[in-house]
């Protein structure tokens, strides 16, 4: 695909334009734009407040996908730890993110005296806009390709900046998160007015998220993630088996309690 979108010289010294870059800062403004409006919709939150709530989702989710990547592989990142810094600016893991944004935001919400439900269910839709984007830069980028495509469904990178295997028929499982991720968007969005109770969204977006991404991970074909059970279980569908049992108890939970009510 096309990694560098574009580049430019400034005084005599060459500045490249990534595509991940470009996206997942249009997704996170797009993003911002979506809770800042729904916050101050539905809850009457002030946009300063929001302005706080991105800043430490920013910063949660880069230092959470940071840790988790090098966690990957520890014994050639941490010996010597040069290696960390040479891979600083590439190399993110959601699942790191997302674990170390959920508490985040829940420490904000109660700081700010926000009501944590309500708010995570717009955080939910706020980060799978996000993501949407951040996958579309994955592609773009060749990072987090898939195995070799047998079939009819398949890409082949072709630029030599791409991290992807080049010539080779890929699945192109970005795109398969893509999908996956807007069908969960369009799932919501059809709940959110039906909603039997406040986290409703914010637990089917994890457990819908969870399931597909452990489907996803059959036809990944970046193998130095690592594995928990070598070339049956990778590290990604641990966490998701884990993510998927504590989101279907307190979503039965919670459900529950709304039908007592």
């Amino acid at each position: 695909m096309y990694p560098v979108l574009f580049s430019f010289d400034l005084f005599g010294h060459p500045v490249n334009i990534h595509s991940y870059g470009v996206l997942i800062s249009f997704g996170a403004l797009v993003g911002f734009i979506y809770v800042s409006t729904t916050a101050k919709k539905e809850l009457d939150t002030e946009t300063q407040t929001m302005q706080g709530l991105a800043r430490i989702i920013i910063i949660a989710a880069f230092v959470g996908g940071k840790i988790l990547f090098f966690l990957e592989d520890p014994g050639f990142y941490f010996y010597p730890p040069s290696n960390m810094l040479h891979n600083f600016r590439t190399g993110f893991v959601f699942y790191g993110s997302l674990l170390f944004v959920i508490p985040s935001v829940i420490w904000y919400f109660h700081k700010h005296k926000l009501p944590v439900m309500p708010m995570l269910d717009i955080v939910a839709v706020t980060g799978l806009i996000i993501h949407i984007f951040g996958r579309m830069g994955c592609f773009f980028a060749g990072c987090c390709y898939g195995k070799e495509a047998n079939g009819s469904i398949y890409i082949e990178f072709t630029d030599a900046t791409s991290v992807a295997p080049l010539h080779q028929h890929l699945h192109p499982t970005q795109l398969y998160s893509v999908v996956l991720l807007l069908c969960i968007l369009v799932i919501l969005l059809m709940f959110k007015r039906h909603k039997r109770f406040e986290g409703q969204l914010f637990f089917i977006y994890i457990m819908l998220y969870a399931l597909g991404r452990g489907v996803i991970e059959i036809f990944r074909g970046d193998i130095s993630r690592g594995y928990v059970i070598e070339n049956i279980l990778s590290h990604s569908q641990f966490i998701s088996l884990i993510l998927l049992g504590i989101m279907l108890f307190f979503y039965v939970r919670f459900l529950k309690k709304s039908r007592a009510h």
